[in-house]
Parts: C-alpha cells; structure tokens; sequence
C-alpha cells in the first residue's frame, strides 16, 4: 500500500470514529519506528482500541507475523483491543480481530474479503459499547 493511500486509509478511519462520538489519533511513524505502534488510537470513555489500518485492491489481505505481533504488543501494553481495519475496494470496510486472521503455510497471515462474513465485524459492530 503505497504512503498517500494508506494515509488516506487512517484518515478516514480516524473520520469514522469521530463521527460516532470516539476520540481518535494517528500513530506517527506507525511501522518506522523502532518501538510497535498502531496506525490509529481510538477511545472513548469506556473502550479503548488499537487499529492497523490496511487498504487493498485485491481479495485478500496479507500480513507479517512481525506487524501483528507488533501490534498485538502495542495493544497489551497500552490497554487496548488490537484490531485491523480492512478497506477493501469499493469502500467497504471490515475490521477484524488478529485471533481471527488464517495463518498461512509461510508463518504469516491473511484475511479474505470473502471471510468477512463469518469473522469480520463492521466498524457499526465494533463501536457498539453494549
């Protein structure tokens, strides 16, 4: 995902937060730096999540073990719930738990657009306090 793409990714994200009464920010140097941090922080006064933010073209979505162990890291850390959101083309987005990703022959993981039924939440489901 080229820099502009993703983030115009995390803006949007950050802009769906916001619309729904949730604090939101993003990482500065998400993924350059040399300490995990999420691409965007989000939080209201009862939630707070961290979310890698991830924009493709295609049909699936393919991530190191090393940015989600990172994140997963990041999370525990900062008292957050890891989560990663997924826009996939046409806009559609659906954000998914690391727990929920298939891990791959290689050591990695990867999530199907055609997986987002059974095991990927809209943001709606996400940000639903209770």
């Amino acid at each position: 995902m080229s820099k502009i793409k993703g983030s115009n990714a995390e803006r949007e994200v950050i802009k769906m937060f916001w619309s729904v009464g949730w604090a939101a920010i993003r990482s500065a140097g998400s993924g350059s730096m040399h300490f995990p941090s999420p691409d965007v922080l989000a939080g209201n006064k009862i939630r707070r999540v961290a979310v890698e933010v991830k924009a493709t073209k295609e049909e699936k979505k393919y991530f190191s073990d090393e940015e989600i162990k990172q994140l997963l890291v990041f999370s525990e850390y900062f008292g957050a719930e890891p989560w990663i959101a997924i826009r996939f083309q046409n806009g559609f987005w659906v954000f998914v738990n690391p727990e929920d990703l298939k891990k791959t022959k290689e050591g990695n993981f990867v999530f199907s657009k055609t997986s987002s039924d059974r095991r990927g939440l809209s943001f709606e489901e996400v940000v639903k306090t209770t």
